[in-house]
């Protein structure tokens, strides 16, 4: 367990209901959540899809960086599957205690 994980703030939405980012099609991260040289996810790849969700997890400073780049139904669906620190987890698990059903469905 890194200190750095441990000492972060990450962004929580105020409901699951805000996440109403895109859901088809090929979205470029701003630099502010991603920095790598190539931004862009291809929602239609479920691969790219977790990787997105990962990074805006981490990454997001705001609960808009999350309402504008997640989506409910997709991150209920990839929740299980995403890897993020334990820290980050834990704090979405005790605000939005639905993220924990759903444990046997595919990404």
């Amino acid at each position: 367990m890194s200190r750095y994980a441990k000492a972060k703030r990450y962004a929580l939405p105020g409901t699951l209901a805000e996440l109403h980012g895109p859901t088809s099609g090929v979205v470029s991260l701003p630099a502010r959540l991603h920095w790598g040289p190539d931004s862009r996810y291809d929602l239609a790849d479920n691969g790219d899809t977790a990787v997105m969700y990962e990074r805006v997890i981490r990454e997001a400073v705001t609960a808009q960086d999350l309402a504008d780049h997640l989506d409910v139904d997709t991150l209920q669906r990839l929740w299980h599957h995403l890897i993020i620190p334990r820290e980050v987890r834990d704090q979405w698990q005790a605000q939005f205690p639905e993220l924990h059903t759903g444990r046997d469905q595919a990404p």
